[in-house]
């Protein structure tokens, strides 16, 4: 079955499909980090497969696909995805809601680095509206988790 060898791919392709994909101002607020997310859950359960190189195109893909500055969404994702690189051992033997706060840690650092890096380049003031993100993407981690193993599994993805 050739699929399985494009799975990890195709995830972060979706990823990135939902994380461009038009939303009401309402709901686009509470927009979760889907690469973040999908990214995270990878390097966890593969992580000599997704490592900080994947998490920079990535990166690079989310800069051209939103049309900010060529390398912040990088540096952030990179920044991200290599604490959760560092500790992966420590993280797997939490349990999904324990990882879930991880989540939310780790989309703090993201975002702070985002924010920082936008800050320098175009002087935006912080306001509090940039933080919901990180509230969704802990609420819905426990799913992804649990979908992208279940995929993994059933696929026998190594």
């Amino acid at each position: 079955m050739r699929a399985r060898h494009y799975v990890i791919t195709s995830t972060i392709l979706v990823a990135l499909v939902l994380q461009i994909m038009p939303l009401p101002i309402q709901a686009d607020l509470y927009r979760p980090d889907w690469v973040l997310i999908v990214l995270a859950y990878w390097t966890m359960a593969l992580p000599h497969r997704v490592n900080v190189g994947v998490a920079f195109l990535a990166g690079l893909a989310m800069d051209i696909l939103l049309g900010t500055a060529l390398g912040i969404h990088s540096l952030a994702l990179s920044a991200s995805v290599y604490v959760l690189a560092a500790n992966y051992q420590r993280l797997r033997n939490y349990s999904v809601w324990q990882q879930a706060i991880i989540i939310g840690l780790l989309c703090s650092l993201y975002h702070l680095v985002l924010f920082w890096l936008q800050h320098l380049l175009t002087d935006i003031p912080f306001q509090f509206a940039y933080l919901w993100p990180i509230f969704s993407s802990m609420i819905l981690w426990p799913w992804i988790f649990w979908l992208l193993r279940k995929l993994r599994r059933q696929l026998t993805i190594t």
